[in-house]
């Protein structure tokens, strides 16, 4: 009986491990492009890799024609474990978060997550960018 308890409290013990290992740490977005006044902004991303609530990658905004406006930095957005389990539910996710590009100039960062399926679906993220809103639609794909 002894034994039966030991084995029972070490089972229980890696449950949140086996939970943790199960869990998204990667997110792909594509590039994504949006019209500005006689131009176009392309936001490129690379993979978010997550650590904890916060989801962080690097970005390169290439502004066309006027390239000396183009920009790269860092993206950090906030994903909370409820709002993944949300999403797997087929719930639409809002969230925020914060940029800073080479200059180290911040750009508040919003958006939502409208799931197709439990790890993929369509993007809409908002930078804000001094007295401009670039708005950006896409798609994502959540991996292990």
């Amino acid at each position: 009986m002894r034994f039966a308890a030991v084995l029972l409290a070490c089972l229980f013990a890696t449950l949140p491990a086996r939970a943790a290992e199960a869990a998204f740490m990667r997110a792909t977005v594509p590039a994504m492009k949006t019209s500005i006044y006689v131009g176009s902004v392309t936001l490129t991303t690379c993979t978010f890799e997550r650590s904890g609530d916060r989801w962080s990658t690097t970005y390169n905004a290439k502004v066309f024609p006027w390239f000396p406006w183009s920009e790269h930095g860092e993206i950090t957005i906030t994903v909370t474990d409820a709002a993944l389990a949300r999403l797997a539910k087929g719930e639409t996710v809002e969230f925020t978060g914060d940029a800073q590009n080479h200059k180290k100039k911040p750009r508040k960062v919003t958006g939502r997550a409208q799931p197709a399926n439990d790890h993929a679906g369509k993007i809409k993220v908002r930078i804000h960018v001094d007295d401009v809103e670039l708005i950006f639609n896409g798609s994502y794909e959540l991996s292990r």
